[in-house]
């Protein structure tokens, strides 16, 4: 049977596509590849030595990041003396259980839990709204003194925050327009972590990477500036919310010298402020239960909601690639 010079011509053009086009495999193997070649993992020299390092790696990061939390709590339950005594040792004397209540009770964790619920809450909410809307003024709004107000801004990063107290806190305790005093309001905390030039910047950047068609879409349609702010600018800018959210919950939960200043009454300290204070008035073994207590409280929340932090503290969710 003959082959007719069109059919031949026919197979060889199929075959050079099919060669031209890129196999699954190579592609694959394109993605898994990693410093260590297929030959040099097959030496058992190499094995060794890439196992002993995972597993010295593992070791060193559970002992460095889990080990002083589980030293914690299992002290928390541990008397005084055994603890004073033996420190690494697991309860040579038995579990003291009333630690827990009396840390609970005698301290009175709750109290000073939800005023930290309430400090963290109302900075957030601060320095979302600030940074959110200063940093829309300046990349979407764009007026003709932006360029001022963006290297203003930028100058403020470069002063020491020492530098800010003493001011800061002479206007918190004589505040202007006649307004009475701030100390013991928890305002006197929020107002100042409000002004985050960090997060202003930030999200500004974020802002001057949105696609500018929609902005122009939106106004052709009669969308006004509030409109466009609500209704296109945040929806698209989840991801740094979520960061900007983050930043702020973790610096308000861990202040101490501020809230400290602003903050005198113990009946509205947050925990950071409060069981520095407790620690001589406090047995050893009740105290750890109290840092314990505080400690593992953030980290269950964040357990529970780690979904909503790690989806939307992403930064994978730019628009423009």
């Amino acid at each position: 049977m003959t082959t007719s010079i069109a059919q031949v011509e026919r197979r060889e053009g199929m075959r050079g596509f099919l060669s031209r086009r890129p196999k699954r495999d190579s592609i694959d193997a394109l993605a898994e590849r990693s410093i260590v070649s297929d030959s040099e993992r097959a030496r058992r020299g190499t094995r060794i030595g890439m196992t002993f390092t995972h597993v010295f790696l593992l070791v060193t990061l559970v002992v460095a990041g889990l080990g002083p939390v589980l030293w914690l709590a299992k002290s928390a339950v541990t008397p005084t003396q055994d603890t004073l005594s033996q420190p690494f040792a697991l309860w040579p004397n038995g579990i003291d259980w009333a630690n827990l209540s009396s840390a609970w009770n005698d301290i009175h964790i709750d109290q000073y839990f939800v005023n930290t619920i309430v400090i963290a809450a109302g900075a957030w909410f601060a320095q979302l709204f600030v940074a959110t809307t200063a940093g829309y003024a300046l990349s979407v709004l764009r007026p003709k003194y932006a360029p001022i107000l963006n290297g203003l801004v930028l100058a403020t990063l470069f002063i020491p925050g020492i530098v800010l107290l003493v001011p800061l806190y002479l206007t918190i305790v004589h505040p202007p327009f006649g307004m009475g005093s701030l100390l013991n309001n928890y305002a006197a905390v929020w107002l100042p972590m409000a002004a985050n030039a960090f997060n202003i910047l930030l999200v500004k950047r974020f802002f001057d990477n949105l696609p500018r068609e929609i902005f122009e879409a939106a106004r052709t349609d009669g969308a006004g500036p509030f409109r466009l702010f609500w209704s296109i600018v945040l929806p698209m800018s989840k991801p740094i919310l979520g960061v900007v959210s983050v930043f702020a919950i973790i610096a308000a939960w861990k202040d101490y010298l501020w809230p400290k200043l602003v903050l005198p009454n113990p009946a509205v300290q947050p925990l950071s402020v409060r069981l520095p204070d407790v620690q001589s008035q406090t047995e050893l073994d009740v105290f750890l239960a109290a840092l314990a207590i505080s400690t593992l409280i953030p980290i269950a929340m964040f357990l529970v909601f780690q979904g909503v932090f790690l989806r939307s503290a992403g930064l994978g969710g730019a628009v423009k690639g």
